[in-house]
């Protein structure tokens, strides 16, 4: 595929810089770029990696100043204007089988939408129903009385347990495991006797979720993924917690059950949040924080346990200084000792 740097701005409403005319046959990073790609640069940190970028065009934003030796596409955006760019570079060609394959199993009592695509060895059991232009990869297991909407991706080996409900356009990657039974055990005389999680799992619309992720039913009602929320690999989420609109769960995430997290809340990597809490709208909690209690709305946390960001850091400051505040302890106690011992002569 070719296109002149004019189409291309035009396509994401930016502006060119330089000529619009020159051809543009890929995309690449700034420094493994060469003739013909395009790249980006979103933060002014790494502007000057553009003076010597290889590519032929360069999608900036309009505060990042450039050589002007390399045309440019400025963008309010770039990051967002690279990945519509992106998307039409993209090999289009389909990347699985089409159809429903033959050695599929599927219950005469599912009910299978329009232009629908089953892959090899996938199980769909009785009641399920899935939507139109929704793509099921082989091996997955569609359990009994699940609904998926339209235009949904399961990839390989994502497991669907019964009575789950997916909204549309969801996307879920491999090994993932929706509807689980949530971790719930009384003990009787030394014993865990199980307690039933006859809940559902709920996903709306747009969300995505990444591979090797846990999303637990509900002990009772549901657990809760909010529209256009996207959550990475290896996330635990547990029993009957509540997830808003648009949030973010980064890797190796875990939360306790009935958690809240209210809408565009983000959890950084190895993030863990004891049970019952509540994390306000707009918050972010950054990486490797472990979180007791209820975070309100537009705050910052880090740490363990999770403290207001600036807090976190005069603590951890601190703590970086515990082996001097300890010396300078050690000679204060030998002067009061020495001053005492004179007293006492």
């Amino acid at each position: 595929m070719k296109k002149t740097l004019g189409e291309l701005a035009d396509l994401v409403g930016g502006e060119v810089v330089g000529d619009a005319q020159v051809a543009i046959t890929g995309i690449s990073g700034i420094e493994e770029a060469s003739a013909g790609d395009l790249t980006f640069v979103a933060n002014a940190r790494y502007a000057n990696l553009a003076q010597d970028t290889r590519a032929s065009a360069i999608i900036a934003s309009p505060d990042i100043k450039l050589s002007g030796k390399t045309p440019a596409i400025r963008s309010a955006n770039p990051s967002l204007a690279f990945a519509r760019i992106a998307s039409i570079f993209h090999d289009t060609a389909p990347l699985y089988f089409q159809g429903i394959h033959p050695s599929a199993v599927i219950a005469p009592e599912a009910v299978i939408g329009r232009n629908v695509t089953v892959g090899p060895l996938t199980v769909i059991e009785g009641g399920a129903r899935i939507g139109d232009d929704t793509v099921i990869f082989g091996q997955c297991y569609i359990a009994r009385d699940t609904e998926l909407g339209q235009g949904c991706v399961l990839y390989p080996q994502v497991t669907v347990r019964e009575r789950v409900t997916i909204g549309n356009r969801v996307v879920i990657h491999n090994g993932t495991v929706i509807g689980s039974d949530g971790f719930g055990y009384v003990q009787v005389d030394g014993i865990h006797e199980k307690i039933p999680q006859i809940g559902i799992v709920d996903i709306h619309d747009d969300v995505e979720i990444g591979a090797n992720v846990t999303i637990d039913r509900a002990r009772f009602k549901s657990t809760v993924i909010g529209q256009g929320t996207k959550i990475d690999n290896l996330v635990q989420i547990a029993h009957n917690v509540h997830i808003g609109k648009n949030c973010i769960i980064c890797s190796q995430v875990g939360i306790s059950g009935s958690c809240i997290l209210e809408d565009n809340v983000i959890l950084a990597g190895q993030v863990g949040l004891a049970g019952h809490l509540t994390i306000g709208a707009n918050s972010i909690v950054a990486s490797g924080s472990g979180v007791p209690s209820s975070i309100p709305p537009n705050s910052t946390y880090w740490g363990f346990p999770a403290k207001p960001q600036q807090e976190a850091r005069r603590v951890n400051a601190s703590v970086q200084r515990l082996p001097h505040y300890v010396k300078v302890l050690n000679e204060l106690k030998h002067k009061v000792a020495a001053l005492e011992a004179r007293l006492k002569e």
